[in-house]
């Protein structure tokens, strides 16, 4: 007679694991069949479905309940990675589990893209999971069984584990190619090993001092871009003191990031470190969480060396992303986060570009004997951007011809990009009356979330603007397409504070 105990955890264990690959087959984008994939990576997932039964299983005493946990998780990570996929066009990498904390305690900027239906059906399956354990099945416990799944699980698992796969750090290709538990493996695995510091732009470069030392601004501008040459609709004098800085600017064009739609930390690393994606590794999905603590030479490193003082203004909780670790790492002398604002207006969920402006023109006219470099990442015009309300008046106020139905995103946009407009003006003239050369660098660090106007308008290719500005500068602006990660350099150089870039 067969074991009955066996008998009870075959069809949940075998038909649990059955599941999870149909499940994975609901991912976008889609892996391949498991018969299609490397040995390796079937049997690590197989492997670790066993060993997470068997510790379920132990715990609640219920194998179809264990079974249905199990699933509902998984079911999660599929609905966000979906959810992302939708948003920002990549699917769901390992550096995205500390989102879930962050989901937590900001909700607002994670949530609404996940949507009702899908949160529903997490949910749903939730429910359904308790439901069915605890009302419908009796309890079935056997440690000795229990172990010998684990222990067997585990040791397909490291079997699997220890073989050499080769991974891209393009999540896309990984994930068709190994599927979802061998794709977030490896590139846990990877994230860990860092063996030092890696060499930078600025390790390298010799300063190049220009006397006086000119005062530095870079604006981070929350999802800027110019939307006009893709939008006909939009009115030509929408990023009017932008346009009138292009003009008399050093340098102009666009951006290549590594992102879209989210994932700020990605062009601001990009920026301040100078390391191309290739040398960033599985670090370029999040680069805050290793890589950037590393000890890393940065502008800001490099700048504070030639005696400036260096100041990040991020007008957001200091601890979201790690920055208030993380920046001192990078260099920053002083970091000055949303406590040191008041309130966001009513309405409005964010500190608007207005108040950083007249916040960092005040760190500019204070009374110092150091040159001052100051680095902004604003906030404004985050998303979720379909949560704003627009009025007839709005639309009128950013467009020469009316919009389709849905829209209403791209009014919201550029409602804060009137705004941010303003703010970029507001701070060149700051700088122009310092009694010292001045700098002042504006970019984009990633297109906006708006699918709806994607679909009804097109969508724009993922770069974003800069333009590099130099008080007095009377110059041709040269303008040329460049990557985040050069545009420092390209910065200093204009600055005359390092050599050609």
């Amino acid at each position: 007679m067969p074991d009955p105990v066996w008998c009870a955890v075959a069809a949940p264990l075998a038909g649990g694991l059955l599941a999870t690959w149909l499940l994975e087959a609901g991912l976008a984008p889609r892996p391949r069949a498991p018969w299609r994939r490397p040995l390796s990576a079937v049997a690590l997932h197989a492997g670790v479905w066993l060993l997470a039964f068997a510790c379920v299983w132990a715990i609640v005493g219920r194998p179809y309940f264990a079974a249905g946990i199990l699933l509902a998780v998984f079911g999660l990570i599929v609905a966000v990675n979906n959810a992302k996929y939708q948003a920002l066009r990549e699917p769901f990498v390992w550096a995205d589990f500390e989102y879930f904390t962050d989901a937590i305690r900001h909700p607002r900027l994670y949530l609404p893209f996940l949507g009702i239906g899908r949160a529903l059906a997490v949910a749903a399956g939730v429910a359904l999971a308790v439901a069915a354990g605890l009302l419908l099945e009796n309890a079935a416990r056997a440690w000795p069984v229990a172990l010998a799944l684990g222990a067997g699980g585990a040791g397909l698992a490291a079997w699997a584990a220890s073989r050499a796969v080769k991974v891209s750090f393009s999540a896309r290709k990984d994930l068709r190619r190994l599927g979802l538990v061998m794709s977030l493996w490896r590139y846990a695995r990877a994230e860990r090993r860092i063996a030092g510091p890696p060499d930078t732009p600025f390790s390298r470069a010799a300063p190049a001092p220009a006397a006086p030392l000119p005062d530095l601004v870079a604006v981070q501008s929350e999802s800027f871009f110019d939307p006009r040459p893709l939008y006909p609709q939009l009115r030509a004098d929408l990023l009017s003191g932008f346009d009138a800085l292009r003009a008399r600017a050093c340098a102009h064009g666009r951006l290549r990031v590594a992102s879209w739609g989210a994932n700020t930390v990605r062009t601001e690393f990009a920026f301040l470190s100078g390391l191309a994606l290739r040398e960033q590794g599985v670090h370029r999905y999040q680069p805050y969480r290793r890589l950037a603590r590393s000890g890393l030479d940065t502008m800001a490193t490099y700048l504070r060396g030639m005696g400036y003082r260096t100041i990040c203004v991020h007008p957001y909780h200091a601890s979201f992303y790690g920055r208030d670790r993380v920046l001192p790492m990078l260099g920053f002398d002083e970091f000055i986060d949303i406590s040191a604002f008041d309130a966001p207006q009513e309405g409005e969920p964010y500190v608007g570009d207005r108040a950083v402006a007249e916040r960092v023109a005040a760190l500019l006219r204070r009374e110092r004997s150091q040159p001052l470099y100051v680095h902004v990442i604003t906030m404004e015009n985050h998303g979720p951007l379909h949560w704003e309300r627009v009025q007839a008046r709005d639309e009128a106020a950013v467009c020469a011809q009316a919009l389709p139905p849905g829209c209403a995103d791209l009014v919201a946009y550029c409602r804060h990009l009137r705004n941010a407009d303003t703010m970029f003006t507001s701070l060149a003239d700051a700088l122009a009356d310092l009694p010292r050369p001045a700098g002042l660098c504006i970019y984009g660090d990633h297109v906006p979330i708006m699918p709806g106007v994607y679909r009804e308008l097109g969508a724009p290719d993922g770069a974003t603007d800069y333009l590099v500005w130099r008080a007095g500068h009377a110059g041709r602006p040269v303008a040329r397409e460049i990557a985040a990660t050069d545009l420092a350099r390209l910065f200093l150089f204009h600055m005359g504070l390092m050599p050609g870039a």
